[in-house]
């Protein structure tokens, strides 16, 4: 498998960067940009719990949409969870993938339950940031599409029965 490391930049609306980590595109098709990461240590997350060094990220990030996907893997391989983001539509130059995280993101467990996590923070980023109208429209109908995908079934939450 051909691989090209890249960074990824996961910014506030102000355009700060919040988190950065580095990943390897694997694929692009059309306007699909698919990544695949590797935890080099243990993390423990507020909604995800204790993420083990080793896991595996597939990351998906379409660039004209407002979210991005990620597909998490233990270390083992088995499947572990899917983490949505709802997000600005990503820019991709020069290896440097960025995109503004819009902070609703949703938690699609092994059983393919949803729970949808951080609308407060959405809220307190409207007020602290000022998102525009059109902002607000595509993030809640972005959240929408997501949900959909995943009852459907669409790829990549394919992979449930």
């Amino acid at each position: 498998m051909n691989t090209n490391p890249v960074t990824i930049n996961a910014r506030k609306y102000d355009k700060s960067i919040h988190r950065s980590w580095k990943a390897d595109l694997i694929e692009t098709k059309d306007t699909l940009l698919t990544f695949v990461g590797k935890f080099d240590k243990e993390v423990v997350h507020p909604d995800l719990g204790t993420i083990l060094a080793g896991t595996i990220s597939y990351e998906y990030y379409w660039l004209d949409r407002w979210y991005n996907i990620f597909r998490f893997h233990h270390p083992n391989g088995d499947f572990r969870n899917f983490y949505c983001n709802i997000n600005m539509p990503p820019t991709f130059e020069n290896g440097v993938l960025d995109y503004v995280d819009l902070e609703i993101d949703l938690l699609v467990e092994s059983d393919a339950s949803i729970k949808i996590l951080d609308e407060d923070e959405f809220e307190l980023g409207v007020a602290a940031y000022g998102y525009s109208t059109d902002t607000i429209r595509n993030a809640k109908i972005s959240l929408k599409s997501v949900i959909e995908m995943i009852e459907n079934r669409v790829f990549p939450f394919d992979i449930f029965d």
